[in-house]
């Protein structure tokens, strides 16, 4: 495959360490902390796509760059035609009806669950795209004044093509995590970042907390005993490890070539990484720490994960905590895995956290996470100025 420009480092994989307290970041569908078993033992687990949400937002905030993946487009149209541009309200609505099912990836009539027409799949565009959309729906508007509301197998007035071209539109939160629209022709974008799990470095337990919630009036009242309810709820400590890497090369293909914009957006995903967290049960557990270790290499030849590095699981020091003898444990693997492969994909390694003695085996040491990225992307993606 030919690339439009090529990166002197063709990955930069992004390594951390993580104490995270009493939290459930990621639960599954019965609401209990997600594990997985690795090496033997029972470790607390968080989804690559939980924390690459988190991170997106973060990516988001930071770039001011947005992107929406919906079902409910043409809602979304509806609302900016009747709130922003005083269209009358069936006629908004018929205008998100055919904007919803005017597309390649049609749509369903509403239901109990979904109030309106939705979209078959969930589209994933630019947050832009709402308003090129009502765009379209105003350079069509007399047609749609004189168009029936929309019916089951019924047919949109608007031009299927237009919309499509919507759809396809991308902004750099795309061009960075990718998108997989296969009902719309050459809509898909091979994501240039590939995200781990994130899973405990050592065996751990999960915990039950009781809980009750006192209802005020009786409790001001005293005029019967009992709480309004009780439940529990599932929740683990630990710390975690968690990796990521960029795909330089298909984030340039993506950018037809910009290194520019390849390396402002790299290096916010990097900092998004390194500083979101999930939001899961966060006004229980508030549990908002920050890296004890962020470690990147930069790689002409392809990622390496030090998730091996755990498979033994970490064992507590003599004093407690297993903060320290993770780092030493990713240390050791991080030299190991050097010797074993060689200098020759490595172009640079380094390291920053809040541990403050020297690390063997993860490099040079820079005193804050900016500065880490920022040496890193000289080496991978260095400016026309260097």
């Amino acid at each position: 495959m030919q690339h439009a420009s090529h990166a002197p480092g063709r990955f930069i994989d992004i390594h951390i360490l993580q104490s995270v307290p009493y939290a459930n970041l990621n639960r599954d569908d019965t609401n209990s902390v997600k594990q997985v078993e690795f090496g033997g033992r029972t470790r607390t687990r968080v989804s690559s796509q939980s924390w690459k949400r988190a991170t997106r937002t973060d990516f988001q905030r930071l770039t001011g760059q947005a992107a929406v993946r919906t079902r409910r487009i043409g809602e979304a149209v509806e609302r900016v035609l009747l709130e922003d541009r005083q269209w009358p309200q069936d006629l908004a609505r018929r205008a998100g009806q055919h904007i919803a099912a005017g597309s390649s990836i049609k749509a369903d009539p509403p239901s109990d669950e979904v109030p309106a027409w939705s979209t078959n799949a969930m589209v994933y565009v630019p947050e832009s795209a709402i308003t090129d959309l009502a765009d379209l729906a105003e350079t069509h508007r007399p047609t749609l004044e004189a168009a029936p509301n929309m019916k089951k197998g019924g047919k949109s007035v608007l031009p299927k093509d237009d919309i499509d071209a919507v759809l396809r539109s991308t902004n750099g939160v795309i061009h960075l995590f990718g998108r997989m629209l296969a009902e719309v022709d050459d809509a898909g974008v091979d994501g240039a970042v590939q995200a781990a799990h994130a899973f405990t470095t050592h065996a751990t337990d999960t915990e039950l907390d009781y809980f009750a919630a006192v209802d005020d009036i009786t409790d001001a009242w005293n005029d019967s005993t009992g709480s309004a309810h009780m439940g529990n709820t599932e929740f683990s400590a630990g710390v975690f490890y968690r990796y990521a890497t960029v795909d330089l090369d298909d984030l340039l293909r993506n950018l037809k070539g910009d290194r520019a914009s390849a390396r402002e957006l790299t290096a916010a995903f990097l900092e998004a990484f390194m500083l979101s967290i999930p939001q899961a049960k966060k006004t229980a557990t508030a549990p908002h720490t920050i890296p004890d270790v962020a470690h990147i290499v930069v790689r002409s030849d392809r990622p390496v994960s030090f998730a091996a590095a755990f498979e033994k699981p970490v064992i507590a020091g003599r004093d407690g905590g297993f903060s320290k003898p993770s780092v030493e444990q990713m240390a050791t693997y991080a030299a190991s895995a050097r010797r074993l492969l060689g200098e020759r994909g490595q172009l640079q390694t380094a390291w920053a956290g809040t541990h403050t003695d020297e690390v063997d085996g993860l490099g040079e040491q820079h005193d804050s996470l900016l500065e880490l990225i920022s040496s890193a992307m000289d080496v991978a993606l260095p400016s026309e100025q260097q």
